[in-house]
């Protein structure tokens, strides 16, 4: 009799969600003006990325990975509410302009739902830290849209004004005045990083790291200067290898290694074609061709997604908020459009096909070109 009141209590734990598998956790990495071409797994021979390598090695490619937009604040946008920009009022049309500026009126609105909002409410520690770009009046800042915390720089690193100097943010509050050409802004945002990790190891948590690094102008870490065969560039490039390398080992120091979904990618295309390289693709950031679109993404997920894997499905930015909340249980807003999909039968090695039909180039409010299928 006892034997079954143990089996039987056993049987009811293992029913609760606080004993059944833990929910995994998301890391998404945004690059700024990285190239296709611009890392290893993706053909370059400039830029040792070593950490990167292993993690395609043990991965997921995804070749045919796009940005709704070739500049920075509408692809910000996309990945946020899996929404294109002009859907969600994120085109950008402030005197013409196609990314917000330091004290612009516009921002993401707070009745957007952004992905950070959608894994909340799974019970997710949530945090951004890096480059936000989505507005910087206190009702478009991360901390109301979903994060728990920000610590970063609300807009472009060459926006620095002298109404408006370049701020280094944590949560709300300005901690550095002006922080232009700040070589240790990228080990600032591992740092934080690190610290994210290891503070929210023994539950879910969603960490955004949109990078400053590789926008103009160029200030990799002192000790990366002169690393590489590609001058500044290259060298940040290879510091942003590192900082992934600090990721890794600190899952996997924490034991939540095989818990944890990386995603690293870029919000558009280099910026120029001499500096960085989207080959073999033509154009550049700024620019509606696939040099400007179509940008490096790997996914890494121990045992859950195969290694060594690539895809050339149709898949985007839009996709991260569906995919994330499939994975982690959640929904996707049922109220209104969402664009993205959820690709996890492509990144789980289930499904081959293309997730969508058609793919929209936008340019501001203009559509300039449609892809459909191969």
């Amino acid at each position: 009799m006892k034997k079954q009141i143990l089996f039987a209590l056993v049987a009811l734990l293992l029913a609760l969600p606080s004993a059944q598998a833990a929910k995994p956790n998301f890391i998404v990495v945004f690059c700024d003006d990285l190239g296709y071409g611009d890392i290893g797994p993706f053909g370059s021979t400039k830029h040792a990325t070593p950490v990167l390598d292993k993690m395609a090695r043990e991965g997921m490619k995804l070749t045919d990975f796009y940005s709704t937009c070739s500049v920075c604040t509408p692809s910000r946008s996309s990945l946020m509410t899996g929404c294109y920009p002009r859907r969600v009022n994120m085109h950008v049309d402030e005197k013409n302009l196609c990314v917000l500026f330091p004290a612009a009126r516009k921002g993401l609105n707070p009745s957007e739902i952004t992905v950070a909002e959608v894994l909340k409410e799974q019970g997710y520690a949530t945090m951004c830290i890096g480059k936000w770009h989505l507005g910087d009046h206190p009702d478009f800042m991360p901390t109301s849209q979903g994060f728990d915390h920000y610590f970063g720089i609300p807009y472009s690193n060459d926006m620095n004004r002298k109404q408006v100097p370049l701020p280094l943010v944590r949560d709300l509050e300005v901690i550095e005045d002006s922080v232009q050409r700040d070589t240790t802004i990228t080990t600032q945002y591992t740092t934080e990083a690190v610290k994210f990790i290891k503070a929210n190891s023994k539950k879910p948590f969603f960490l955004y790291l949109p990078h400053t690094a590789v926008h103009l102008p160029l200030v990799p870490g002192k000790k990366f200067k002169g690393t590489s065969k590609d001058g500044p560039y290259g060298d940040w490039v290879q510091e942003i290898d590192w900082s992934m390398g600090e990721l890794f080992k600190t899952l996997k120091a924490e034991g939540i290694d095989e818990n944890t979904l990386v995603l690293f990618t870029s919000d558009n295309g280099s910026f120029r074609e001499k500096q960085g390289s989207n080959l073999p693709l033509r154009g550049r950031k700024g620019r509606t061709d696939e040099g400007g679109m179509r940008v490096p993404c790997v996914v890494r997920w121990p045992g859950k997604i195969p290694a060594g894997t690539s895809s050339g499905a149709l898949t985007s930015t839009l996709d991260i908020l569906p995919t994330l909340a499939a994975i982690a249980g959640g929904k996707t807003p049922t109220d209104r459009i969402i664009d993205g999909k959820n690709i996890w039968p492509i990144l789980s090695g289930k499904s081959k096909a293309h997730p969508r039909e058609a793919y929209h180039y936008y340019q501001m409010d203009q559509l300039q070109a449609v892809r459909s299928g191969d």
